[in-house]
């Protein structure tokens, strides 16, 4: 790229196509602060430069990895910031994958040895009250109403006043869902996969959810590995000093 193109002023439309993303999307982002507002046209056309599309870009990119109220501060800090705060807050992005991804390997192993435990043998007094269940779960008893809500847990109803009882089979279903949750698994995903596991118990479908779980957090981390290049090149758009270093100018 010659000197001349990267110094030529860009069209809104532009900027989209650089960013990969819609015309309205851009207006949006400088609506947002996300892109510094763009000089004028005698005739209010806007016009837009590389350091525009480099931020729409990496915006983008960014949302895809950390999600788009995230991603657009992540953006205006990057522009305006200091550099600390900027690495503090990516910083932290990798951290929650991290946790992400630690919890999604506790709760494989958790779900294999839940898998493993026979059900043939339980007897009729294995049974556990909703607050039982709760206590062992360490989850608030109404946790477990709205899971049952959400079709996730199928307890049955006992005694005159219809309380909930959890079999062995309904305990082994409410410690897969809580293992889940706690990976983040989403309830609409838990509640196409929960009828599987009944009755045989096909642990093979939640190793499989769980994978798909790390293919996630996978290309969430990719993407803030891909943004990075970005957002240190718009720490350093915004400084003068010759070693485009920002911190420098703040000590």
């Amino acid at each position: 790229m010659t000197t001349a193109t990267l110094h030529r002023p860009l069209r809104t439309a532009d900027v989209a196509r650089r960013a990969g993303c819609s015309v309205q999307q851009v207006r949006n982002l400088e609506r947002d602060g996300v892109l510094e507002p763009p000089a004028r046209t005698p005739s209010g056309y806007r016009v837009w430069t590389e350091s525009h599309a480099l931020a729409a870009a990496t915006y983008v990119v960014l949302a895809a990895g950390v999600g788009p109220a995230e991603a657009r501060k992540l953006v205006r800090v990057a522009r305006t910031g200091a550099e600390s705060d900027l690495l503090a807050l990516v910083d932290r992005a990798h951290a929650r994958l991290h946790t992400e991804r630690r919890d999604v390997g506790l709760a494989r192993a958790a779900i294999v040895a839940i898998g493993a435990e026979p059900l043939d043998d339980a007897r009729p007094h294995d049974a556990m009250t909703v607050s039982e269940l709760a206590a062992a779960l360490a989850v608030p008893a109404s946790t477990l109403r709205y899971w049952e809500r959400q079709g996730l847990l199928t307890p049955t109803r006992a005694g005159r006043g219809r309380a909930r009882v959890y079999t062995p089979a309904d305990v082994r279903d409410a410690r897969i869902v809580h293992q889940l949750r706690l990976a983040g698994y989403r309830i609409p995903p838990l509640r196409a996969l929960m009828p599987a596991l009944r009755g045989h118990g096909r642990v093979s479908d939640v190793a499989a959810a769980l994978r798909a779980r790390d293919e996630n957090i996978d290309a969430r981390s990719r993407a803030l590995l891909q943004a990075a290049s970005g957002l240190l090149a718009l720490t350093a758009s915004g400084c003068s000093a010759p070693c485009g270093r920002r911190s420098c100018c703040r000590s």
